[in-house]
């Protein structure tokens, strides 16, 4: 079984608008004559300089990595989700991949429910290479936990889970399932919320006293993110941040890692930045910024995420996550590096689909053939992975 294997279904007008677009084409290859008013509003929008629209209708390359994949992958005209070959969106296994979840891990709950829960998660594999940059093993809290992304790879590094807490509750459902720690689905504002996560850190020290203790996650980035419309530190998910300062200030953690998307950096020009990070400078010796792209790391999608990590001094000032892939023709790229995995070294070993199909008890189409394929078919370990595309340097 390959789960989570299914490819929305499109609409009329929807898979006439795909079958003009060629790979790495984008709206631009859709005649005028078809008849819609997403493409009219997006033709007016870049009439009047309001950006270029380059990714929306857009049909993936299968020689290059995917775009961010977002919450709604499952629309052709809210990014670049086409599939290189087939004409349909991506299914949802196949985002699960581009984001570096394991076929092994299923998503719970509706099929929107379960288009949110890929769009929001942090990359495993980013989230193994953060842990494995911090020179200890220790404990962790995972806040705004959501299906469990930094989670996973905090666990493949050989960190012990302590308590999850989210709102929603079906993401939850899927943290539970395929990560198995405590968690509470419930307001992180909530006395009753924090009380629970400060008697679990608590009763862990007491059990582990050896192990440094995290802080992990991110608040909800959608009013961070450029493709908003609304922003602005109006955005009451823009202050869901202090939520997180909170339960570091109460349970005074060793050390955290503070994830969100690149927008926030400019918000307000900067000063919504600047709040954030002297609130979480509060709560550590030191912290460190770092911009990173998840295709500079083995993953096969570009995606750009702030990692804030604080803590003693000792380990932030020492803390660099380092590059390990390029993206093929990208400027100042390290040449020295292999290339980012392809969308099609990720994917063309699952079955095909047309939309509408759910594909989850098809067979793969042949044994893994790409480096990544053995990763998310588990055949080989993170650390493997790893290891073998730092070997493959020029």
């Amino acid at each position: 079984m390959i789960a989570n294997h299914y490819a929305a279904k499109l609409s009329d007008l929807d898979m006439q608008i795909i079958n003009y677009v060629p790979q790495g084409g984008n709206w631009k290859n859709i005649p005028e004559s078809v008849p819609s008013q997403r493409l009219v509003q997006i033709r007016e929008s870049y009439k009047e300089g309001k950006g270029s629209r380059s990714t929306y209708y857009g049909r993936l390359r299968s020689d290059m990595p995917s775009y961010t994949i977002n919450t709604y992958f499952t629309r052709p005209g809210n990014g670049c989700h086409i599939h290189y070959e087939q004409d349909r969106t991506l299914s949802q296994r196949e985002a699960a991949r581009l984001q570096s979840f394991p076929d092994s891990f299923s998503f719970e709950g509706s099929l929107s429910a379960i288009n949110t829960q890929i769009g929001n998660a942090v990359p495993p594999l980013l989230a193994f290479q953060i842990a494995n940059s911090i020179p200890f093993k220790g404990q962790f809290v995972d806040l705004f936990c959501g299906a469990g992304g930094l989670a996973l790879g905090f666990i493949w590094a050989g960190w012990k889970p302590i308590i999850a807490n989210d709102i929603d509750a079906k993401a939850l459902a899927t943290h539970k399932h395929n990560i198995g720690e405590e968690a509470i689905c419930g307001d992180i504002n909530s006395e009753d919320v924090i009380n629970n996560i400060v008697a679990a850190c608590e009763k862990a020290r007491i059990e582990n006293p050896d192990l440094p203790l995290f802080v992990i996650g991110g608040p909800p980035c959608q009013g961070f993110s450029t493709a908003n419309t609304r922003r602005g530190a109006e955005d009451m998910r823009n202050w869901l941040f202090k939520a997180y300062v909170n339960i570091l200030r109460k349970i005074k953690p060793q050390g955290f890692v503070f994830e969100n998307v690149k927008g926030m950096l400019n918000l307000d020009k900067g000063k919504f930045f600047d709040m954030i990070t002297a609130e979480l400078r509060s709560c550590a010796e030191e912290i460190k910024v770092n911009l990173v792209n998840s295709a500079n790391f083995g993953i096969p999608q570009r995606r750009e995420r702030v990692i804030v990590v604080g803590g003693a001094n000792s380990f932030v000032s020492n803390f660099k996550l380092e590059e390990i892939t390029t993206i093929p023709g990208a400027k100042n790229g390290n040449q020295a590096l292999p290339h980012t995995p392809s969308v099609k070294d990720a994917l063309d070993d699952l079955p095909a689909l047309v939309h509408a199909e759910d594909g989850s008890q098809k067979e793969y189409t042949s044994a893994p053939s790409t480096l990544y394929q053995k990763l998310m078919r588990e055949d080989i370990t993170p650390s493997e992975y790893i290891a073998t595309l730092k070997n493959l340097r020029r």
